[in-house]
């Protein structure tokens, strides 16, 4: 445990010191939702009765601590080549332990991030009711939690840190789009559907509206799959990508 909460807080004093990535991390997903949700409001709201705005911020707060967590696995491949990781697997902890605390110290870093948009964003006329940001926390942080997972497993097959930056952002961006973070997605050729079918980010961004607009009138047309559903391939792609990329970022150290 104290090896766990060690290496979480590195993590979390890294992002207190880089105040130029906090700041960044902070205006880009206010520019998503201010900018391209009032940009979206009159055809979005004309066509299901939502506000683009909220939906914008619904997604946006999800997608941004899906990201958060995933990018910040990346430093992962930072330790790799300044032999950092080796020091910490001569460790007498466990690997698991050793890529929790990992996941643990950037999903900390992600709800930091997250928290702030929120205070950030809310004076700008979106319509959240505290218990819905209540509702929506068990979400959020699955949401943490996956995309670490996602970012760890994306992150251990890959060389070098240049590699993992482009290739990230080509898996990351697509799930904007296909993944209904501004606009929800209800129909798809079907070419594009198989993609946001296995996109992981949809999953995520649909159970936390669905925590969002739980009693509201506009729950169908925000939600698209439904919170069983969303739960239970979060749950599955959590355990399978955890457990990959443990396996396939312990081979890699082993075999260098």
């Amino acid at each position: 445990m104290n090896a766990l909460l060690t290496i979480a807080q590195r993590d979390l004093t890294k992002l207190l010191r880089d105040r130029l990535r906090l700041g960044v991390n902070l205006i880009f997903p206010l520019m998503l939702v201010v900018g391209l949700g009032n940009v979206l409001r009159p055809t979005l709201g004309k066509a299901t009765g939502l506000d683009a705005v909220t939906v914008a911020f619904t997604g946006v707060l999800a997608a941004t601590m899906f990201q958060s967590t995933a990018a910040g696995m990346i430093s992962l491949v930072e330790d790799r080549e300044t032999d950092f990781s080796r020091e910490l697997f001569v460790a007498p902890v466990s690997r698991f332990v050793l890529v929790g605390g990992k996941l643990l110290g950037e999903t900390l870093v992600a709800a930091t991030q997250g928290a702030l948009v929120v205070l950030i964003a809310l004076p700008f006329g979106i319509h959240i009711t505290g218990a819905g940001l209540a509702l929506a926390a068990g979400p959020l942080l699955l949401c943490c939690l996956v995309g670490g997972a996602f970012g760890l497993a994306t992150i251990a097959a890959l060389p070098n840190q240049r590699s993992a930056m482009q290739i990230f952002q080509f898996l990351i961006i697509p799930q904007y789009v296909l993944g209904g973070v501004l606009v929800p997605v209800q129909t798809l050729p079907v070419y594009l559907a198989v993609v946001a079918a296995i996109s992981p980010l949809r999953y995520g961004v649909d159970l936390a509206r669905s925590a969002f607009y739980a009693g509201s009138p506009h729950y169908r047309q925000a939600v698209t799959l439904g919170p069983w559903i969303d739960v239970v391939v979060l749950a599955g792609l959590l355990t399978a990508l955890l457990v990959a990329g443990v396996a396939l970022f312990e081979y890699r150290e082993r075999s260098r």
